[in-house]
């Protein structure tokens, strides 16, 4: 039985509450954190430029928020979930018809102190909403036809919007994020293979409403040389950098392709790649491990809190954010197309970040409030 609805009440002091912190998981945070500023810093050519004093910034501010996120108790976020969910889905409305517009796309509100990105919040929306939802019907009744009806809306929503701005790979992460939690929740693995076989009959279909150059990154992802300094000059540059690190790298500030600029969007989707360039085989497992090792942690959180709203939701942050890691990492090693996928933390956004510091300051509440009673 995975959920056990049994909890206790017992009120207690701040003092309570942060010894009540994982603080293995906070750490490794900030052992994140701090890597992405001198990453940063990296991409910049060794000088504090608009992108990496940015980045220290927001991280600042955004560890302030997680620490501040840990403490509202976990009952707040179930209260308030169904209704943060539905402002999103406002926002991407917003967005599609008045959003700030830029290279083509339309995903931005201009909030003044940020132009903030809904898409990328969304990720954690949808896994708040999915977790109140199942927290609230039982086990016997999640495989029943009515009650697939609202989470298959619920994750079709937003993800048709996101690919309206178009932004392709937000929404196929938002898809998955939601495909995990009902996975978890108990939808049979018939359902599931019934969903890939639609998907794969309607794929030719589907290909036909991309955009051009959407196509064109699918076929370079099938062929990079096709178009080696068109399409297929990011990937190809890509694979160079990361094979020229070796075991141990060039060193700090010592990449030749980021510092010569052959590598485009260095501080963003492909910042995984520069700090491979620096480090080597070395630096990269050592980047892998410690992604996995938070994903763990939260994962531990999720086994100790007592409600289902809060296991559910931390088994499901825990699997998307594994999945976004996996998603980067192999667009930048080639193994999948590139979408515009960032690595959590570690690449340059503001939004992006928001979303993952907000999303782990939830799991942090899920274990200062692990015995409290939800519904």
């Amino acid at each position: 039985m995975l959920y056990n609805r049994q909890s206790l009440h017992s009120p207690f002091s701040i003092r309570d509450k942060i010894s009540d912190l994982d603080y293995t998981l906070l750490f490794s945070i900030l052992l994140l954190g701090i890597v992405s500023i001198f990453a940063q810093f990296s991409s910049s050519g060794g000088i504090f430029d608009y992108y990496s004093k940015s980045h220290a910034l927001r991280f600042c501010i955004f560890f302030i928020l997680f620490l501040g996120v840990s403490f509202v108790p976990i009952r707040f976020w179930y209260n308030t979930s169904f209704l943060f969910f539905f402002i999103l889905l406002l926002l991407l409305l917003f967005v599609k018809f008045y959003g700030i517009q830029s290279q083509g796309s339309r995903r931005w509100v201009n909030l003044f102190v940020i132009n903030l990105q809904p898409s990328e919040i969304m990720k954690i929306g949808i896994i708040l909403f999915l977790s109140n939802y199942y927290h609230k019907i039982s086990e016997g009744d999640v495989n029943k036809l009515r009650f697939l009806l609202y989470p298959v809306i619920a994750i079709l929503a937003p993800f048709i919007l996101v690919v309206s701005q178009p932004d392709l790979g937000t929404a196929i992460l938002i898809l998955l994020s939601g495909l995990v939690v009902t996975w978890l929740a108990g939808v049979r693995w018939k359902i599931f293979a019934y969903i890939s076989l639609i998907a794969i009959v309607t794929a030719p279909v589907a290909i036909s409403f991309l955009k051009p150059y959407q196509k064109s990154r699918i076929l370079t992802f099938l062929n990079p040389d096709s178009d080696p300094l068109g399409a297929g000059y990011q990937i190809i540059q890509s694979k160079i950098a990361i094979g020229s690190g070796g075991l141990f790298g060039k060193g700090f500030l010592n990449g030749s392709q980021a510092y010569l600029n052959f590598l485009p969007e260095k501080h963003t989707d492909f910042i995984f790649t520069l700090f491979s360039e620096e480090f080597g085989f070395v630096g990269s497992v050592f980047m892998i491990i410690l992604y996995f090792f938070i994903t763990f942690r939260i994962t531990l959180i999720g086994n100790i809190t007592r409600s289902i709203f809060g296991k559910l939701y931390c088994y499901g942050f825990a699997t998307a954010f594994f999945i976004y890691v996996v998603v980067n990492m192999s667009m930048v090693l080639g193994l999948l197309p590139i979408v515009g996928a960032p690595l959590p933390i570690l690449s340059y956004g503001g939004s992006s970040m928001l979303a993952m510091m907000f999303g782990l300051g939830i799991v942090m509440s899920c274990n200062v409030y692990k015995n409290n009673a939800i519904g």
